[in-house]
């Protein structure tokens, strides 16, 4: 495989919704990863870099109305809460395998780059990391339930 043909795997895949692919042959492989950029808006774009780390979840500066999937321990002031988004189309999980615990639950102090979730997408199991420091206050998704692009996943009070 030579660099225009990685090129156009590269081109390929950032059009696509494909989250990594990998190609091996004989003694050659190339794995192609979709990341996120962190943008201080809802929206971000989605750089196709070759090698790159999982992609991180878009943060943004307000809530929207959900239903909630566990009660928060206190009613925090709504206007100071972030939305942890979903970055793709998928599955939401809560633990990387049915006999794990959940990544986070109501009242888990996170960090920045903490892994929130896991997304399925095409076969394709992506960790969700969070781009915020602080403590999830709810949890807006059922397990195992489909998302969409951009739906609110977790409320999170910034620290």
């Amino acid at each position: 495989m030579d660099f225009k043909q990685i090129q156009e795997l590269i081109k390929m895949v950032n059009k696509s919704n494909i989250g990594e692919v990998t190609i091996e042959q004989k003694d050659f492989k190339v794995t192609v990863k979709q990341k996120e950029d962190k943008v201080t808006q809802v929206v971000s774009s989605a750089p196709v870099q070759v090698q790159a780390a999982l992609a991180p979840a878009p943060a943004a500066a307000a809530p929207a109305p959900a239903a909630s999937v566990e009660k928060p321990k206190a009613a925090p002031v709504a206007d100071n809460l972030i939305t942890i988004k979903s970055p793709m189309i998928g599955t939401f999980y809560r633990k990387s395998a049915p006999d794990k615990p959940n990544f986070v639950e109501v009242g888990t102090e996170i960090n920045t780059g903490s892994v929130v979730c896991i997304i399925e997408a095409m076969k394709l199991f992506n960790e969700i990391e969070s781009e915020v420091k602080g403590r999830v206050v709810k949890v807006l998704v059922d397990d195992a339930s489909p998302v969409e692009y951009d739906q609110p996943l977790f409320l999170v009070e910034p620290a």
